[in-house]
């Protein structure tokens, strides 16, 4: 029976292993929805390498989990952004970047878990978290500025919205057999009656 090893990274390339860690998190927590469940060793055995290699990336798994979830995020990010620059005005792309991380949260809700609900978020907080908000709050007060929107805190309404969406999200992932109404059209409803636009 063929022996299947991983090569080892060639000298200096040890930034290639922990991608490659990190990569293999992400994939086990989309699958178990729980960073509790995730283990180095089992890490380990996935990229096929020694537990100790692990540990020379990362001290503990709580600083994978906060490596993991920092991609996840950045990957949110950047698709918000994408279908944002597609869209005609601010509205649109208020909605489209709405539309493209909620779209994003129900195709990997393991993930979407973790980054909101798990234990290490709690202990640790995952401030790149901020750049989200930034980006929401950004996004509403163009709307305001082009008049598509009221007047008002652009940093309130977003909190606002961000907490309409991510509760809905959650409640779909961790409750989907109740009745829920179509995805987008409860997000136009919190789009316009919190921020305000006339979809």
């Amino acid at each position: 029976m063929e022996e299947t090893r991983r090569r080892p990274n060639a000298r200096g390339q040890g930034e290639l292993l922990r991608d490659e860690i990190v990569t293999a998190a992400v994939r086990m927590l989309d699958e178990l929805a729980d960073d509790e469940a995730l283990s180095l060793r089992a890490v380990a055995r996935e990229v096929s390498i020694a537990a100790t290699s692990v540990y020379l990336h990362f001290p503990d798994r709580d600083a994978l989990v906060l490596a993991a979830m920092q991609r996840c995020h950045e990957e949110l990010v950047r698709t918000g952004d994408e279908a944002a620059d597609a869209a005609a005005d601010p509205a649109a792309a208020l909605r489209a970047r709405i539309l493209a991380q909620a779209a994003w949260a129900q195709e990997h809700s393991g993930l979407y878990k973790v980054l909101h609900e798990s234990k290490v978020h709690r202990r640790h907080g995952m401030p790149f978290k901020e750049v989200m908000v930034a980006r929401t709050t950004e996004a509403v007060r163009r709307c305001m500025e082009a008049g598509l929107a009221p007047a008002d805190d652009a940093a309130t309404v977003a909190i606002d919205l961000r907490t309409a969406v991510n509760g809905m999200l959650a409640q779909r992932i961790n409750e989907p057999d109740l009745p829920w109404p179509p995805a987008v059209e409860q997000l136009d409803r919190f789009l316009a009656k919190l921020v305000g636009l006339r979809l």
